[in-house]
């Protein structure tokens, strides 16, 4: 075979690193412009339209008790009017009593409706946000790898929690008072004409002065919630990488500039919260301010009428009630149009993440792997990474036979791992053939792919959970016999015997364990794993000579009869592979085996003799 087959492009990726300065958490980040708000809450709408009938239900029991609080006036008016009655004679205390009675049944019962509608919008509300979340978990496991080299992990955690959050607050205490809101304000309304049109139209000018500026100071704070649900998310996914990365900070003298980034986006966020909070703020007081002007409108006008005898001191009375009941919806339109916005703002970053791009569809595919072989093929593979203009792979062709053990040996950015991530289909080629078995993998689906591997990386990836859940992640029903073999075999079992609850110690923050020692329990677990094939990434590169000698041994064993493609820089682990491929500048320089290549005397051997020369 010749060089020109095993040609490959440079394999560098980019990869996210704690944001010291510019970035997404960067101070020079350009400001975001505002989304259709309308639509967005048209879709959030059509996204609840699951709890529309407990929705519509809470909104009748509203205005119900809307209904029930505006004939409030009509009877207390009626009372003033026996008492009034009665100054010049005698007064009717069983007129009263039973006027007062019934005061109180009506607003018994648009008490209860209130909390009968407070609490079916709770259950609503979080009905929807428990199905939001979900669907955001779901997300994550769709989209493809690249997308989390571009996004940072504290910004998609700010979008489930933070973003989320808000959407089910507005719900709650938002679209709840809307219902009452609404009929208080038009009840209110043909009350007071019905009552007197000219008293109604001096309370109602009065109030919609309030209302149209109400209006503009929304207007005016949309641009800032949605600069505020973004600031936030920057926020997070800064602290979250800073947090992840903080040893490196601190090795490379990095506090103050992670400081001045942090400074930089606590200073963006500081403003665009204080604006959007000091413009939503304004709305409350200026519509406590109108109401109270209308009172003094018709407490003035209407004592220029009672005086006049045009009308009795009733109407004043329940025109005080109507009033009071016609100002509060403006108000409550007041903090609703705040949680309105605030949700807008953060359902549109939630939408945002759903509607990315996901990965092909696969229910389709019927074809799957069985008794696989390990035969393992590339033909003519050619592959780029997003947003990069030229191929970092391109006519790749190389082949591993059943049971062979391949390893991949060059300088970094050689696409070493490149080609392990295509096999495993974590990218997508564009062009060319992988195939297993004679297989295209492209034909199977990626689960039936990555149950063919057992895959041990440089970084490891444990969890919140105990020693022995870690090692038998995802596969079930394995004895315990099985895990103390696998942990026998990579060196750990001593180690574990030592724990107090032994291989039901909880790995957590307390626990701390040596990069090695997490590095033996990722190979246990692919020990356990135990699938036709192996992929080993620089899988002893954190353990110390002397436990790497008994992890070889057991990685013997478990590539023993298996297909296995292993990625390493300290070539003494290689030493009995198959065949070995050596990358530079993105080319196959150099196949064989170990002792064919130092018969070369090529570049592998200068690259195996000078770790020697180094160690010694």
């Amino acid at each position: 075979m010749s060089k020109q087959e095993y040609k490959i492009g440079d394999t560098t990726r980019v990869q996210r690193q704690p944001q010291m300065g510019g970035g997404r958490g960067g101070i020079g980040r350009p400001v975001e412009k505002p989304k259709n708000f309308r639509k967005t809450w048209g879709r959030l709408l059509m996204y609840s339209r699951t709890e529309w009938v407990p929705i519509i239900g809470s909104f009748i029991g509203a205005a119900i008790g809307a209904v029930l609080s505006l004939i409030g006036p009509m009877r207390l008016a009626q009372v003033v009017n026996v008492i009034e009655e009665g100054i010049t004679g005698s007064v009717d205390f069983a007129a009263i009593r039973i006027l007062i009675t019934g005061l109180i049944v009506i607003y018994g019962l648009a008490a209860l409706l209130n909390y009968a509608q407070n609490f079916f919008m709770t259950s609503v509300s979080q009905t929807i946000s428990k199905r939001m979340r979900r669907q955001v978990g779901e997300k994550i496991n769709k989209v493809p790898i690249n997308y989390f080299n571009r996004v940072s992990y504290g910004d998609i955690l700010s979008r489930v929690t933070n973003d989320v959050d808000g959407v089910s607050q507005a719900l709650n205490q938002g679209i709840a008072s809307i219902g009452s809101s609404l009929t208080l304000f038009f009840g209110s309304l043909a009350m007071m004409l019905l009552t007197n049109v000219l008293m109604a139209l001096a309370a109602v000018g009065v109030t919609m002065l309030g209302f149209f500026f109400m209006t503009l100071t929304i207007r005016a704070s949309r641009k800032y919630f949605v600069a505020q649900q973004r600031d936030l998310g920057d926020m997070n996914g800064h602290v979250e990488e800073i947090y992840a990365g903080h040893n490196i900070v601190r090795a490379y003298n990095g506090e103050a500039r992670a400081r001045e980034t942090f400074d930089g986006i606590n200073g963006r966020l500081r403003t665009s919260a204080f604006k959007s909070q000091a413009l939503s703020s304004m709305m409350m007081p200026m519509m406590f301010f109108m109401g109270n002007l209308g009172f003094v409108t018709v407490s003035i006008l209407g004592g220029v009428l009672v005086f006049r005898g045009q009308i009795p001191f009733s109407t004043i009375v329940a025109f005080m009630m109507y009033i009071r009941l016609f100002s509060h919806p403006l108000q409550d339109f007041a903090q609703v149009a705040t949680r309105l916005q605030s949700a807008a703002a953060a359902s549109e970053r939630v939408f945002e993440f759903l509607d990315e791009e996901e990965v092909e569809d696969e229910s389709h595919k019927t074809k799957r792997l069985t008794d696989v072989r390990g035969q393992l093929e590339f033909k003519n593979v050619k592959f780029r990474y997003e947003g990069m203009d030229t191929d970092v792979i391109h006519d790749f062709s190389a082949w591993a036979k059943p049971g062979q053990k391949i390893a991949i040996v060059g300088p970094t950015g050689a696409g070493k791992t490149t080609m392990v991530n295509l096999l495993m289909r974590f990218h997508e080629i564009e062009h060319g053939s992988i195939t297993i078995d004679g297989i295209d993998i492209r034909e199977l689906t990626r689960e039936n792919v990555r149950e063919q591997f057992c895959m041990v990386l440089q970084d490891t990836w444990l969890f919140e959970g105990t020693i022995k859940e870690n090692i038998v992640y995802s596969k079930k029903d394995v004895p315990m016999e099985d895990v103390v073999l696998a942990c026998e075999a990579v060196g750990l079992h001593h180690f574990v015997e030592t724990l107090p609850q032994g291989y039901d110690t909880v790995l957590g923050d307390e626990m701390n364990l040596s990069a090695g020692q997490k590095q033996q329990i990722t190979i246990a677990r692919a020990m356990i794993e135990n699938a036709p094939m192996l992929i080993l990434d620089e899988a002893t590169s954190s353990i110390d000579t002397r436990t790497e000698l008994n992890i070889q041994r057991a990685l013997d064993q478990l590539m023993g009869g298996r297909t296995s493609i292993i990625i390493a820089h300290r070539l003494s682990t290689i030493k009995n592979a198959d065949v070995i491929l050596v990358m530079r500048d993105g080319c196959i320089i150099e196949r064989g085996s170990h002792d064919e290549l130092m018969a070369l005397d090529g570049f592998y051997a200068g690259l195996y003799n000078s770790q020697f020369e180094n160690a010694a």
